[in-house]
């Protein structure tokens, strides 16, 4: 499973429209940048409270990017 698949899979069990999840990846050398999309209704689900459900993301894709022996930064876009 690649990141991008990763992050596709956990953002759509989370969301109430899994159709509007859009999920791009931009490689570099050394690391890749994961941008997540969601609709607006959706937004506050996908962060969580103070950022928590962010954050769990975020320490999932680093200890799967670390596997990979690549950097990963996920950022979700409004």
């Amino acid at each position: 499973m690649s990141m991008k698949e990763l992050v596709e899979y956990m953002a759509k069990a989370l969301v109430d429209n899994p159709d509007e999840v859009q999920v791009a990846e931009i490689e570099g050398e050394q690391s890749a940048v994961i941008e997540l999309r969601v609709s607006r209704e959706d937004l506050g689900k996908v962060i969580g409270k103070q950022g928590r459900t962010a954050r769990a993301m975020r320490t999932i894709i680093s200890a799967a990017s670390t596997k990979l022996k690549k950097r990963a930064v996920l950022d979700i876009i409004e």
